[in-house]
């Protein structure tokens, strides 16, 4: 099922397969990715910050508005990944790619060493106002 959903999405979002990410897109992504995987992997201490993260995304990419896009391309890739309705209209195959490489990264080294990949994953994404400490 999943792999049908993930195959119905690419076919359905074919022009958007040959886009890419801007430097931008790419770089509040990758904070976006691994503050999530802070939090997936309960690393002690932090916390979401909804506003933080749209703040930061405003000043990378231009606008709320456009912060709140790469949020939604982020959660329907999430959704696709997991094989959960998404919609199709906010899923961008070059997001899904970018993150599923990013979030392999985060957490094999929150696996190998989850003391001190939460320390250094959570401050950096503490210093970003995607997390806060609790």
């Amino acid at each position: 099922m999943k792999i049908a959903l993930l195959v119905i999405a690419t076919i359905v979002s074919g022009p958007a397969r040959a886009a890419t990410l801007s430097d931008a897109e790419a770089t509040f992504l990758d904070q976006l990715v691994t503050a999530s995987a802070v939090l997936e992997q309960r690393c002690d201490g932090y916390e979401a910050d909804g506003a933080g993260g749209v703040q930061l995304g405003a000043r990378l990419l231009g606008s709320p508005n456009a912060a709140m896009a790469m949020i939604d391309a982020y959660s329907a890739a999430i959704k696709a990944h997991d094989g959960e309705s998404y919609d199709p209209g906010k899923f961008r195959p070059e997001v899904f790619e970018a993150a599923s490489k990013t979030i392999k990264r985060v957490l094999a080294d929150l696996v190998r060493d989850p003391t001190s990949a939460c320390v250094s994953y959570g401050d950096a994404s503490v210093d970003s106002g995607l997390l806060r400490r609790y």
